[in-house]
């Protein structure tokens, strides 16, 4: 079990502004001037095969701790980067120190709700001109405090890293013969820099974190075939010609027209990104996976195209709302399921009682 800690100011070594307060997180004004805070909507329940989809407009930090100790078994999450995003209702530029504790302190839920063979893949990028971010994210989230001292830290072990890549450029002349590439190519998506200072940045990090470091994952379930087929014969693992795929997933956004529209979440990951963090954790039917920065769904449509019971959390409205639709629109989501809880348990009730009297 993990140590408690007997002050996590200077376990971590944040240094805080004087005379601040651990809070949540800071929120920006968006309901206007003198105008309360809107009501949360109302917690969803969907319904993909026999997997149950639950999604919650609400303060992770809220969600965490209604929880049960160890009762989830897959988090995929993407939280604020502090790096100036744009999100409609945070203010994604606290003093770093700040955002860490935060971080730190919202790690600690996370470590109470996982189970202990449970996987916590957690995405977070950077900017060219403050690259430390990820890093010092990762550590604070193992609970180590330090870069340098994520071998000795206190929380989660640091089981594996995947690179997510946006896009690559490849030169044919690099892939050998066994290819039926014609010509060099550059395929992905980024965001241009026009600094000299710097190069595109096409890729993020994803951190593995487990409680013991041992977890048994599901190394085939990404498998790719080998290109040099002499192996299948030389190697009794090959046995199948399937091979790890490796913790370098090239995996591109999908190409849109307008970004206010087609992709207002100025964070999000690709759905696929979620699915292949379920497989290869070896994730089933009977597995809870969780999402506690929900955005715009991209967990819990993963989970609808796999069947896999979810949970997610998502404090902001508007972004709620998109994902809510997006999962309405899939074909494999039960439409008859998609009512806010309450109003669904009355019509059960209803029906069921319908007629009786005594």
């Amino acid at each position: 079990m993990v140590k408690k800690k007997t002050s996590t100011n200077t376990q971590l070594n944040l240094e805080l502004p004087a005379g601040s307060k651990k809070r949540s997180y800071k929120k920006r004004k968006t309901t206007g001037k003198g105008r309360n805070p809107l009501k949360a909507l109302s917690p969803i329940s969907l319904q993909s095969g026999k997997a149950v989809l639950r999604i919650k407009n609400q303060d992770c930090f809220q969600g965490l701790k209604s929880l049960d100790a160890e009762s989830i078994d897959v988090i995929v999450t993407s939280p604020p980067y502090n790096v100036g995003t744009g999100y409609s209702q945070y203010d994604d530029k606290v003093p770093r120190g700040e955002y860490l504790e935060w971080l730190n302190q919202w790690a600690e839920q996370v470590w109470r709700v996982l189970k202990p063979e449970g996987s916590l893949f957690f995405n977070v990028g950077g900017v060219p001109s403050d690259p430390w971010v990820p890093m010092q994210a990762a550590a604070t989230v193992a609970g180590a405090g330090h870069v340098g001292l994520m071998h000795q830290a206190e929380r989660f072990k640091f089981q594996n890293s995947f690179h997510w890549i946006k896009s690559i450029a490849i030169d044919k002349k690099n892939v050998g013969k066994n290819t039926q590439l014609q010509d060099d190519i550059a395929v992905g998506h980024y965001k241009p820099i026009q600094s000299p200072r710097f190069i595109n940045d096409c890729h993020e990090y994803i951190f593995h974190f487990t409680k013991s470091g041992n977890v048994p994952l599901d190394r085939l379930a990404l498998g790719v075939a080998y290109q040099d087929k002499s192996n299948v014969a030389r190697w009794k693992s090959a046995g199948k010609d399937r091979r790890c795929r490796g913790n370098c997933w090239f995996l591109p956004y999908e190409t849109i027209t307008k970004r206010s529209k087609d992709r207002p979440h100025p964070a999000t990951f690709p759905v696929q990104l979620a699915s292949w963090c379920i497989k290869i954790h070896g994730a089933n039917k009977d597995s809870l996976v969780m999402d506690p920065f929900l955005g715009m769904g991209s967990t819990a449509l993963a989970c609808a195209e796999l069947e896999i019971p979810f949970l997610g959390f998502e404090i902001d409205q508007e972004y709620f709302k998109i994902c809510r639709e997006r999962l309405r629109t899939r074909r494999n989501v039960c439409y008859d399921c998609f009512l806010p809880v309450p109003i669904k348990t009355i019509f059960i009730y209803l029906l069921v009682n319908w007629g009786d009297s005594d």
